[in-house]
């Protein structure tokens, strides 16, 4: 396969995942985004209206935006490290493979 037509591959791969990424924001108007948590909080208490968590967290963001910017920064960083890490052994196992 030649440069150009590689090329144009990773660019319509990369148009792609913006695609799935932006087409439920435009898609769906007026919809709730909300995380997990809040669904599981709404959940227990409407089934045990009398439940006590049993500890308090220790850091309370003070929005949903700062939660949200820690919750992808989490993520990117853990990205980073096993995208680090498979290229390690990738490049150990090649370095091998070539000492051979």
């Amino acid at each position: 396969m030649n440069q150009s037509k590689q090329d144009f591959n990773n660019w319509l791969l990369v148009l792609a995942v913006f695609a799935l990424a932006f087409a439920p924001l435009i898609l769906v108007r007026n919809a709730d985004f909300g995380g997990a948590d809040d669904k599981a909080k709404t959940a227990i208490s409407q089934i045990q209206p009398a439940y006590q968590p049993w500890f308090q967290s220790i850091f309370e963001p003070p929005s949903g935006e700062v939660a949200s910017l820690l919750f992808s920064a989490q993520a990117a960083i853990g990205a980073g490290v096993i995208g680090y890490a498979i290229g390690l052994y990738k490049g150990r196992s090649q370095q091998q493979k070539h000492e051979e």
